[in-house]
């Protein structure tokens, strides 16, 4: 294929603000583990959503729920088991050859959860930012310093020859996610994969990078999928928010709405969790019984009805199907069945 086209594939005019991004529709993913008794992980089942232009989406739920998972399938890390991807409206396929791959990273980037396990740890910061734009040919090899200076501008980093000479080792965790961003921010993407960029920062800094996300979605018109365990971190940084678990999307919708009126069982449990400023900003202690399900041997009907107080008989037969509740919130759950 001439990279003209491989071009033409992936390019897309996204002037009307509410553009799709990214559409994922019925995405499954399974794993195959075991050497000789092979087992089959369904770590995302029958997943569909939209991120539009300029959009935050949230995607929350607890440690082995799938959130990492679809975002390394949507940055073709992993390929899908099933489903369809769509980047500007055009289907993705399956299986891409390296020129097609190429080109569509240069839309969909990913920021890593550990800043430290992101980057070579023998290449200097300068090294590590000029990479992308050398590959992907972003600008001509005599601007590319000016180049790496705006990154660094951007992303709120020293902007001296010093600091491009360091290695990773030698910066703090709030600096070294932040040339993580730079570097992915350096091919010009319109949808960042960020897989919980702040879980493995200290406290203080969380909501710098958090601020400093939400500024770049402003002045860039960027799009996130931003991964996260903690329910108000998802509220303070998306429009949207969709809940998670065992594989299964169980809740999605407005922001305000999913932590004012949480439907599903579980999404109220993680609300119930969530840090509250009267209790010192600590999380409840929150006694669910039961224990996530092994994503090898789910059981038959809803995944979390071993755990849920509002489990009916109907919930061990038959896994539940989307219920659509207003204009954008909906739920898979039996309590909201149509009567």
């Amino acid at each position: 294929m001439a990279k003209d086209q491989i071009e033409a594939t992936f390019t897309q005019n996204i002037d009307d603000e509410r553009k799709s991004i990214i559409k994922v529709e019925n995405l499954t993913k399974i794993f195959k583990i075991g050497r000789f008794k092979k087992r089959l992980v369904h770590a995302v089942t029958d997943v569909s959503f939209q991120i539009n232009s300029g959009e935050i989406l949230a995607l929350v739920g607890e440690s082995g729920c799938g959130k990492t998972t679809i975002a390394r399938v949507i940055g073709r890390l992993y390929e899908p088991t099933a489903g369809h991807i769509y980047l500007y409206d055009k289907e993705i396929p399956k299986k891409m050859k390296r020129e097609q791959l190429f080109e569509y990273r240069k839309h969909v980037q990913m920021i890593f959860q550990d800043p430290f396990a992101a980057m070579n740890p023998l290449h200097t910061i300068e090294f590590i930012l000029q990479r992308p734009l050398k590959l992907h040919k972003m600008t001509s090899r005599n601007k590319v310093k000016d180049k790496i200076m705006e990154l660094l501008d951007m992303c709120g980093l020293p902007q001296n020859e010093e600091f491009l000479k360091r290695y990773p080792h030698e910066l703090s965790g709030g600096q070294l996610q932040r040339v993580v961003i730079a570097r992915a921010l350096a091919v010009g993407p319109n949808l960042v994969l960020a897989d919980e960029p702040t879980s493995m920062l200290d406290v203080s800094i969380r909501l710098e990078i958090m601020n400093l996300m939400l500024d770049l979605k402003e002045k860039e018109n960027i799009s996130y999928l931003f991964i996260t365990h903690d329910l108000a971190g998802a509220h303070y940084m998306s429009e949207r928010i969709a809940v998670m678990y065992a594989g299964y999307i169980v809740e999605i919708g407005n922001s305000d709405e999913i932590i004012d009126r949480p439907l599903h069982p579980y999404t109220q449990l993680l609300k119930e969790a969530a840090p509250k400023p009267e209790t010192g900003l600590k999380p409840e202690r929150i006694d669910i019984g039961g224990e996530v399900p092994d994503l090898s041997r789910l059981p038959k009907g809803c995944p979390f009805r071993v755990r849920c107080n509002y489990s009916l008989s109907k919930c061990s037969e038959e896994f539940p199907k989307m219920y659509k509740i207003g204009e954008e919130h909906q739920v898979r759950c039996y309590l909201y069945e149509e009567k």
